[in-house]
């Protein structure tokens, strides 16, 4: 897998960049360090927040662009790509939550990558497999 490409001065390697159908962009971290800097300082207040539940795994956002609203298809499909990102990236049906990026905070104190969400919403899907996953990465 490859970072995206667009690093600056102050952000961490370990972001994926995927592009959806619809031109949808979705960002995956890959370490504690990414995941943190995805969840709480490139996650816009209405982007789409994306983990596993109850495992570790890769903190993912949809970008939502002002005025836009995702469909069922492209929620259930950034999911997908969160499961891909965790340790049940092999597994069956896996529950993965959702909620905006204004409802994901860090606690006091926590360790890096570490954070709370609230207003979950939980989507049930099967990981990607690798073979989507390399088809909807970005060459950048």
């Amino acid at each position: 897998m490859t970072d995206s490409g667009r690093r600056g001065p102050d952000r961490p390697a370990g972001i994926v960049e995927y592009r959806l159908p619809g031109d949808w962009q979705v960002l995956a971290g890959r370490t504690d360090a990414a995941n943190e800097y995805l969840s709480l300082r490139l996650a816009g207040q209405r982007d789409l927040w994306f983990h596993i539940r109850g495992m570790p795994g890769g903190h993912v956002v949809l970008r939502v662009p002002e005025g836009a609203r995702p469909d069922r298809a492209t929620e259930e499909l950034a999911a997908a790509i969160a499961a891909f990102h965790s340790k049940a990236r092999s597994a069956g049906i896996v529950a993965v939550s959702c909620t905006e990026g204004r409802n994901v905070s860090k606690p006091a104190g926590a360790k890096p990558g570490t954070v709370t969400i609230t207003r979950e919403r939980v989507l049930k899907v099967r990981p990607l497999s690798e073979e989507a996953a390399a088809a909807l990465r970005s060459a950048v």
